[in-house]
C-alpha cells in the first residue's frame, strides 16, 4: 500500500493522459461516460490504476472480465493492474459470479477492501470544524466536531482547534491515507492557503495544507467547499459517471462548481465558483461582499428570514424552507407567496449558470434541500421558464445529500482524486 501511495502522490489532480473518444452514442446522449481506454500495456502505471479505480466507482463492483471489456484491453492487462492493488489492500475480491452456459471458471467481483486505509475528511466552516473518517467505498464514521469561540482572532488559535479535531478523529482508527479539507471560503489551491472566509476572518491567511502536512505527515488537499461537494457528487453521488454537470450550494452563502468534459474546472490559483456574487439586480440590496444586487442577496437564507419579517410571518428569524412549507400547507397568510418568490429567486441564478455553461444536470446542496421534493418542484417550474431548450437536450435539477455528509464525502474525494490520479 505504501509503495502505491508513493507512486500515486507524484501525480497531480487532472494530469491524466488523454481521454477516450470511443463512447456509446446512447450513453453520451445521457451524459454518461463508460470507462476510459487504458494506456497501452507498455506504459502501465499510476494513470492506468487510477482509471481502473475510476471505472469501479462509476459502475460498482465488477469482475475482471467486465473491466477488461469496458476498458478495451485483455483480462491479462487488467490482472496486471488489479493484483498489486489486492496485495496492497486497496481492492478485495467478493461476490462469486457463476459461469455462463458456455462453461468456464466462476468469476469474482472486485471492490474496495474494508481493510483499506481510510481518509480523514475535514469540513471547515466560519463557526465550527467537523472531521470524520471516510472509507474508500464512501462510508462515513468516527465523526468529531468543535465550535470556534466567538472571541477567536488569530489563525494559530484556529489551527490548534482544527488539528485537535483531526487528532480525535484518527486516534481510534487505522493509519490514514491522507487528509482532505473542504473550506467555506476562498482558497489558493496552488498553496493550500485560505485566502478569506467572509464570516470567519480569523481563518484568513492560514496556510492550512502546509500546517496539516507538517503536523500529521500525510498528503493533504485543501479546496473550496462547493468544489468539494462537486467532487463528492462525482465519486459518491448523483454526478457519478457523468461527464458534464454542476453543483451549487444554497444557504447563508451561495457558491457553485463545474465538471466540464470530464474535468473539475478551477480558475488560476483556485479562482472561480463565486456564482453567488454574480449580479442579478443592478439596483438591488448591498451584499456582504460590498457589491450591490448579487444573487446571494435574493437567494441566500438571510433573504428568506428578512422577507419573512417584512411579510409578518411567525418567528421569522428562525424560518427555514422546511418550516415555510409547513406554514404554506397550513395556509398561513403570505407563506405561499414567499415560498414561490424564493423558488423563483433561486431559479434565476441557476438559469444564468445553465444559459452560460450548459451543464444540463445541476445538483443542489445546502439549507434549501430541507424543502424536499415540493421545493425542488417549485424551483424546476421557474427554472424551465427561464432557460432555452434544445430538442433532445434534457436539463435536470436534483437535490443532493444532507449538507454535512455531502461536504465530508466531498473533502475525502478531493484527497482520492489527488492520490489516485483520477481524471478530474
Amino acid at each position: 500500500m505504501d509503495s502505491l501511495i508513493r507512486r500515486l502522490e507524484a501525480h497531480r489532480l487532472g494530469e491524466s493522459e488523454g481521454s477516450s473518444d470511443d463512447r456509446h452514442k446512447d450513453e453520451s446522449a445521457k451524459g454518461i461516460v463508460p470507462a476510459q481506454k487504458l494506456i497501452p500495456t507498455r506504459t502501465l502505471g499510476p494513470a492506468n490504476r487510477g482509471r481502473l479505480l475510476q471505472a469501479l466507482y462509476d459502475i460498482g463492483p465488477s469482475s475482471r472480465a467486465d473491466l477488461a471489456r469496458l476498458a478495451g484491453v485483455t483480462r491479462g492487462t487488467i490482472g496486471g493492474i488489479v493484483q498489486p492493488l489486492i496485495d496492497q489492500g486497496v481492492l478485495a475480491e467478493g461476490e462469486v459470479i457463476p459461469p455462463n452456459e458456455a462453461g468456464g471458471k466462476p468469476a469474482t467481483k472486485l471492490w474496495f477492501s474494508k481493510d483499506a486505509r481510510p481518509i480523514c475528511a475535514v469540513l471547515l466552516m466560519h463557526d465550527r470544524v467537523s472531521a470524520c473518517l471516510v472509507s474508500l467505498e464512501g462510508k462515513v464514521y468516527a465523526q468529531h466536531a468543535a465550535d470556534f469561540p466567538k472571541n477567536l482572532t488569530h489563525p494559530t488559535d484556529a489551527f490548534r482547534i482544527i488539528s485537535t479535531c483531526v487528532e480525535e478523529t484518527i486516534a481510534s482508527g487505522k493509519p490514514i491515507l491522507g487528509i482532505g479539507v473542504a473550506v467555506a471560503g476562498m482558497i489558493n489551491t496552488e498553496t493550500g492557503t485560505i485566502v478569506t472566509v467572509s464570516l470567519g476572518p480569523f481563518l484568513d491567511g492560514l496556510p492550512l495544507e502546509a500546517e496539516l502536512h507538517k503536523r500529521f505527515g500525510v498528503t493533504v488537499c485543501v479546496d473550496q467547499d462547493t468544489r468539494a461537494l462537486l467532487v463528492g457528487d462525482r465519486w459518491f453521488g448523483q454526478g457519478r459517471g457523468r461527464r458534464n454537470f454542476a453543483s451549487v450550494h444554497i444557504g447563508e452563502t451561495l457558491g457553485g462548481a463545474l465538471y466540464l468534459d470530464g474535468h473539475l474546472y478551477r480558475g488560476p490559483a483556485g479562482a472561480g465558483g463565486e456564482i453567488g456574487h454574480t449580479t442579478v439586480d443592478i439596483k438591488g440590496r448591498i451584499c456582504q461582499c460590498g457589491r450591490r444586487g448579487c444573487w446571494e442577496t435574493i437567494a441566500g437564507s438571510k433573504w428568506l428570514t428578512d422577507e419573512a419579517k417584512v411579510r409578518r410571518l411567525p418567528q421569522p428569524h428562525s424560518l427555514d424552507v422546511s418550516r415555510l412549507l409547513t406554514l404554506a400547507n397550513d395556509d398561513v397568510p403570505g407563506a405561499r407567496e414567499l415560498l414561490r418568490d424564493y423558488a423563483f429567486n433561486i431559479s434565476v441564478g441557476l438559469a444564468n449558470l445553465q444559459q452560460f455553461m450548459a451543464p444540463n444536470f445541476i445538483v443542489i446542496h445546502g439549507d434549501i434541500v430541507r424543502g424536499g421534493n415540493p421545493m425542488l418542484h417549485l424551483i424546476q417550474e421557474s427554472f424551465r421558464e427561464l432557460v432555452f431548450h434544445r430538442p433532445g437536450n434534457e436539463i435536470a435539477l436534483a437535490f443532493g445529500d444532507s449538507e454535512c455528509l455531502a461536504a465530508l464525502r466531498g473533502a475525502a474525494s478531493l484527497l482520492l482524486s489527488e492520490l489516485l490520479n483520477f481524471v478530474i
